[in-house]
């Protein structure tokens, strides 16, 4: 069973719950995500696989996931880039940013990480549907297209500071 740390608005640890209790009690809790650029500034995106249960085949950050319980957001970021991509790659803290879920008010703490990366990259089938390089061109016009994207990413895509550290 997956534990998380729960947070407190300064995203101070302020207890433990399971990931099914954070999510039914709405608990504040912590995210990561990576964003890998490769030598022609393109910009991977995962394809969330069909098994998962919240935004199956929706595109999001090329990995992502949750802190667990105890560990750094920068050891959280490592951890999923191997479970995900099986890779690893240095990473750069971009920043950390307070999101609020539209449907629930839940609070999300997420930490964002710049690698860089050409892959290629060894999919975990069960996480990843597939993984794509696209140009700053071709993602802004899937948005328009209203291709189905992760909400965190699009939240992430708006701050111009995330698209000044990719491009």
């Amino acid at each position: 069973m997956e534990y998380l740390d729960v947070v407190n608005e300064q995203d101070e640890v302020i207890g433990i719950s399971s990931f099914d209790e954070a999510y039914s009690n709405l608990l504040s809790h912590r995210i990561v995500h990576v964003l890998i650029i490769n030598s022609k500034k393109e910009l991977l995106l995962q394809l969330r696989s069909a098994q998962k249960s919240f935004c199956p085949l929706h595109w999001s950050t090329a990995v992502g996931g949750h802190v667990q319980s105890g560990e750094t957001y920068e050891a959280a970021a490592r951890r999923e880039f191997e479970e995900e991509l099986g890779e690893g790659a240095d990473l750069v803290l971009i920043g950390k940013y307070r999101y609020v879920v539209l449907h629930t008010g839940q609070i999300k703490f997420l930490s964002v990480f710049r690698a860089h990366h050409d892959g290629p990259f060894h999919i975990n089938k069960e996480e990843v549907e597939r993984a794509d390089f696209f140009t700053r061109e071709k993602v802004e016009e899937m948005i328009q297209m209203k291709e189905k994207f992760h909400p965190e990413l699009l939240f992430l895509l708006e701050k111009p500071e995330i698209l000044d550290a990719l491009f």
